[in-house]
């Protein structure tokens, strides 16, 4: 479990920062450097999200709440937009989604 949530990690970190950097290259006018950084991170996250045990679907599926956990901490501590009771809600039933696609016991 914990070489899963390390994977889920730096893939989230991967796949929030090259967005984060195209979104400063086209809404922030940086240099195309900072659009080739992110192409390249975004790469980088598609690669470790394949380490994985798990089957693409689940792991996919699983990735969407981590995201939406990380992207909120990174609205939060990158751009100072601190999150609301309903964003704690949604980061909090995204967590439990997570829990539950990856690490229920199946039978």
């Amino acid at each position: 479990m914990m070489k899963s949530l390390f994977y889920f990690f730096w893939a989230g970190l991967f796949e929030i920062g090259g967005g984060y950097l195209i979104w400063l290259w086209l809404r922030e006018n940086k240099s195309i450097w900072w659009g080739i950084g992110g192409g390249i991170a975004l790469a980088i996250y598609g690669m470790i999200a394949t380490l994985q045990p798990a089957n693409f679907g689940r792991v996919y599926a699983a990735y969407g709440g981590v995201f939406i956990i990380m992207a909120m901490l990174w609205g939060w501590k990158i751009d100072g937009v601190a999150p609301d009771k309903y964003d704690l809600i949604g980061v909090g039933l995204s967590l439990v989604s997570v829990l539950v696609i990856m690490y229920a016991r199946r039978m």
